[in-house]
């Protein structure tokens, strides 16, 4: 495995196993900078979102970059006050205008809104048969919500976007999903650098000589996910695309395993009805 590597998703559609995330890059200079050094550094999945307010820079970004628009991998998402429907469809238009790369690679429902998901699911099918979208799947879907999903609907979601980390060891949910063929994208890999200092996880790097956010990130890609870190910094941009040249032994990832203490840094969608 390296940066270059890709997963196959239950379309057959590749997508990167290494993603660049964009939450709270704003739109403007930092967004548009960003994705060119993480581009530079070797990335080909960016991740961004309506909500982030920044898909016109990545867009921007991705065509400023001479990188051929057939080997950067694009995810964007519907937010929740998009949910239905003909919200769902518009906002994709938005979303698509806004980018301006000619296709969306992947497509996510970014929250299960209550009572209108199932809506926002037919027209990610819809879109999906319309040829713009390459894949669609959903972000922060726990397993109720997924199995209503996939009892409804004869189009399994391609990706289910979620927190995970040691820290956040999500496993029940990832066994769930690596199971039925629908790909893990992990965000918040590193925890939002709230373990950075911790003991066990310092003396696991150590040993490896690799930095703490490197086995985090590595650890993810172990566990059968594509992680999707996120930095401003040029330095840690590189930094955390570095992690292909190093494996985590098993006593080690177990010992990783064992950091989990349900540490959600953003969004904790458990009881989302």
């Amino acid at each position: 495995m390296d940066i270059g590597s890709t997963v196959t998703l239950n379309n057959g559609v590749g997508m990167p196993c290494l993603g660049f995330g964009t939450f709270r890059l704003e739109g403007g200079g930092e967004a548009r900078s960003s994705v060119l050094l993480a581009l530079k550094a070797g990335y080909r999945l960016i991740d961004t979102a309506s909500m982030y307010g920044n898909e016109r820079e990545v867009g921007a970004a991705v065509r400023e970059s001479g990188i051929p628009r057939e080997e950067v991998f694009i995810t964007t998402k519907l937010w929740n006050t998009d949910h239905g429907y003909d919200r769902a469809t518009a906002a994709f238009e938005e979303s698509f205008r806004k980018l301006d790369l000619g296709y969306i690679d992947l497509y996510l429902v970014h929250w299960p809104v209550e009572g209108l998901r199932m809506d926002s699911w037919s027209a990610m099918e819809s879109l999906l048969a319309g040829g713009r979208c390459r894949a669609v799947g959903v972000s922060n879907y726990m397993v109720n919500h997924l199995e209503e999903l996939m009892a409804s609907s004869d189009v399994a979601p391609a990706v289910n976007q979620f927190q995970l980390n040691p820290y956040c060891f999500q496993e029940e949910l990832l066994d769930y999903c690596l199971k039925r063929g629908i790909a893990v994208q992990a965000y918040c890999p590193i925890a939002r650098a709230r373990r950075m200092g911790d003991p066990g996880l310092v003396d696991i790097a150590a040993r490896y000589k690799k930095t703490p956010a490197q086995v985090l990130i590595r650890w993810s890609l172990q566990r059968g996910a594509v992680p999707v870190p996120k930095s401003a910094d040029r330095e840690r941009i590189v930094e955390n695309a570095d992690v292909f040249d190093f494996s985590i032994s098993p006593a080690d990832m177990e010992a990783l395993d064992s950091f989990n203490e349900d540490l959600h840094v953003g969004w904790d969608p458990r009881g989302a009805p």
